[in-house]
């Protein structure tokens, strides 16, 4: 994956290390990627397993993003 984004010439990749298991800490941008993971969970065709192919899998989970982002592009464009 590093080399990846590093072919495209963006993106930063940061590895969050867990500092202890026994205590609770708030780890930094983990929320983030938890709430889109939550977000894409949401529809009902990614809620289980079923496709055959991950292509299929990728394709439908850029459709639940791009479901998402249209979302918010059209709330923020209505406040303003």
């Amino acid at each position: 994956m590093a080399k990846t984004v590093a072919a495209t010439g963006c993106g930063k990749i940061e590895i969050v290390k867990r500092p202890d298991l026994q205590r609770f800490v708030v780890l930094p941008k983990r929320w983030i990627v938890e709430r889109t993971f939550a977000w894409i969970s949401r529809n009902r065709r990614l809620m289980r397993d079923f496709e055959r192919y991950t292509r299929t899998v990728a394709a439908f989970v850029r459709l639940a993003m791009i479901r998402i982002m249209l979302r918010c592009l059209i709330r923020s464009t209505q406040c303003s």
